[in-house]
């Protein structure tokens, strides 16, 4: 096997392909990210893994991912995203599910309208309430496909304590054939798939830098709630599918791959941000993705010994406010944000051993702690390949999408 480039050969490649453009420039690394997708595909064991948008926000990316063997359909973020993804006339993607509950009214009345979008798009539910909505959307509509969004996250103490994402009401193997009968029992919509997000295994790192003993607490955690949602989720299934056939299970998410396959009542695997390598997916034991996307800015001051100033650099993910959520300087190394400034819309100063070795004009590459929303910052990604060669491909900001 061919060992991946130096950090500081990295650096070099991807400051000759954007010498000619002005910061902020973002880039999608192509070595790193063909490993990453060989790493997903490794990790996935034979399960197709279905694309989720949200995490990579650029046509061109989900094409040439979606493109790989081992990769089937995309778990899109809003219906009007899907819809669009779904009939667009060069590449349309013909399996588009909607990862969240929808209330977009024209995007409704849209798909009702649309046949082709109709075969290919399908809304999440969790209640009988959110049905009622689309009926009265888009009253008398066809036949709408329809996912059922099982709670995935783990509780304790009779329900006291809630540990991952708060997303569905239907938790229990009762609660999800009563919901099956009540989508079975109304006219318009056809139950298709169920899918169950394990955020807290899937999302949540479990080596953290610094904190050891909570690493292991964490690692405990997900241990009890692999094997309780492997139980709950087989139960589920069996009970919604004696009634009424599934076209699809889905779970999981970039950091659960192994533990979600190994489920034989999941059908289909979700990954995304794996792809990007973001900064939220360091502290993970089990696997380690290649730094793929970054975004680049230059040296404007020398304020002293040790420090440098870059325009701009100022992109905070989104979730938790804490210092998990602000870019991580990445090349060159040695690069460190200033705790009483962190990272500012206009500019970002930069300590560390690396500092005295640049210049004004120099580029300094950092990574987003999220993956898909470093796209909602820039209008193009250069997809920059081994040899040096770049492509400017839009992201759905430079497409004029704004779907969030």
């Amino acid at each position: 096997m061919t060992a991946p480039p130096s950090p500081e050969a990295t650096k070099v490649r991807l400051d000759t392909a954007t010498a000619h453009l002005d910061p902020p420039v973002a880039v999608v690394d192509l070595p790193a990210l063909d490993a990453n997708v060989a790493d997903l595909r490794r990790r996935a064991a034979g399960k197709p893994i279905r694309l989720a948008s949200k995490s990579i926000r650029c046509r061109a990316v989900l094409e040439r991912v979606h493109a790989e063997p081992g990769f089937a359909g995309v778990l899109g973020y809003t219906l009007s995203e899907a819809i669009w993804l779904a009939t667009d006339p060069t590449h349309p993607f013909e399996d588009v599910v909607v990862g969240y509950p929808t209330a977009e009214r024209e995007a409704l009345r849209r798909l009702a309208a649309d046949e082709t979008a109709r075969q290919r798009v399908t809304l999440m539910v969790d209640s009988a309430e959110q049905l009622d909505f689309v009926d009265a959307v888009a009253p008398g509509h066809p036949e709408f496909q329809v996912c059922l969004d099982l709670d995935a996250s783990l509780r304790v103490a009779g329900g006291r304590v809630h540990i991952g994402t708060r997303r569905s009401g239907v938790f229990t193997a009762e609660d999800a054939r009563a919901m099956a009968r009540t989508i079975g029992a109304r006219a318009g919509f056809r139950l298709t798939g169920l899918m169950a997000y394990e955020g807290q295994v899937a999302g949540l790192g479990n080596r953290p830098p610094g904190k050891p003993l909570y690493g292991l607490a964490v690692t405990a955690m997900q241990a009890f709630s692999v094997r309780e949602l492997a139980q709950r989720r087989g139960e589920v299934v069996a009970a919604v599918s004696a009634e009424y056939p599934l076209r699809f299970v889905n779970g999981g998410g970039t950091g659960s791959l192994e533990t979600t396959a190994a489920e034989a009542a999941v059908t289909e695997l979700t990954a995304g941000s794996g792809l990007y390598g973001p900064g939220l997916f360091d502290g993970y034991r089990h696997f380690s993705p290649a730094p793929a996307a970054l975004f680049g800015t230059d040296v404007v001051r020398r304020p002293g010994p040790g420090f440098v100033t870059v325009t701009g650099g100022g992109w905070i993910a989104s979730g938790p406010v804490g210092t998990d959520r602000v870019p991580i300087p990445t090349y060159p190394q040695a690069l460190s944000l200033i705790k009483t400034e962190g990272a500012g819309e206009v500019q970002t100063p930069l300590h560390g051993a690396g500092a005295d070795a640049l210049q004004i004009g120099d580029r300094v590459w950092f990574r987003h702690a999220k993956a898909g929303e470093l796209a909602e910052h820039v209008a193009a990604l250069q997809l920059v390949a081994a040899d040096g060669s770049t492509q400017e491909v839009p992201t759905y900001r430079g497409e004029d999408k704004h779907f969030l």
